[in-house]
């Protein structure tokens, strides 16, 4: 037989032995990966070895010789008989893939722009890559309203107060809450010193950075 032009877009699900002995190729779109089958073609001197197998078994062995010389035919002609069906295979598929002219890769007739002659990587459809950049738009204009609003709202927090984010009872996170969510625990919290505003832990008389008396 003579040389095979073939991709490398396909499974081989062939089986050389045994009753489900066969040839059966899957082709698949190298762009969204869907696939389609060949149809399964049996391989009579494969399944042929394989019920003789299963018949030595029966008989105790008695049909080991007969077997293994099937088996010897199957396995000699299995080349052969692969490479014909898979040519017919490739065939068939030509009438479900086309190769882009630019990338060179095959896809589906859904990944397929008919009228460059690309796939849809190379080619994008105008109204979807509009729609697609409409959405992305909104969600950046959203996103950027929502920083804004963010930006608004951190304003307003207090951002001088010390938070204890670990409960020193029960060792949970407290995400800077004043009592903790696990336990109840009252969370310490320091004020300022009113004259250099260096953080003070409750209870302290004079500021330990500029000695002020509070």
């Amino acid at each position: 037989m003579g040389e095979l032009k073939f991709s490398d877009n396909y499974n081989d699900l062939c089986r050389q032995q045994g009753v489900n002995a066969g040839f059966q190729f899957e082709f698949y779109c190298e762009r969204c990966q869907d696939t389609w089958r060949t149809g399964f073609v049996p391989y009579r001197g494969g399944q042929a070895s394989g019920w003789l197998r299963k018949a030595a078994g029966f008989l105790g062995g008695m049909l080991d010789g007969v077997g293994d010389a099937v088996e010897g035919l199957a396995e000699s002609g299995y080349g052969k008989a692969r490479d014909a069906e898979f040519s017919k295979a490739v065939e068939q598929a030509k009438a479900h893939f086309h190769r882009c002219a630019k990338c060179y890769q095959y896809v589906c007739d859904q990944c397929f722009n008919r009228d460059s002659g690309l796939c849809l990587n190379c080619a994008p459809d105008a109204e979807v890559e509009i729609e697609a950049a409409r959405a992305q738009g909104k969600v950046y204009a959203a996103g950027e309203k929502a920083a804004l609003e963010g930006i608004q709202q951190g304003k307003k927090m207090d951002v001088k107060r010390e938070r204890q984010l670990v409960c020193p009872q029960c060792g949970k996170e407290t995400h800077g809450a004043r009592f903790c969510p696990e336990c109840g625990f009252k969370m310490a919290e320091k004020s300022t010193c009113p004259g250099c505003s260096t953080g003070i832990s409750p209870g302290t008389k004079f500021c330990p950075e500029c000695g002020m008396k509070l």
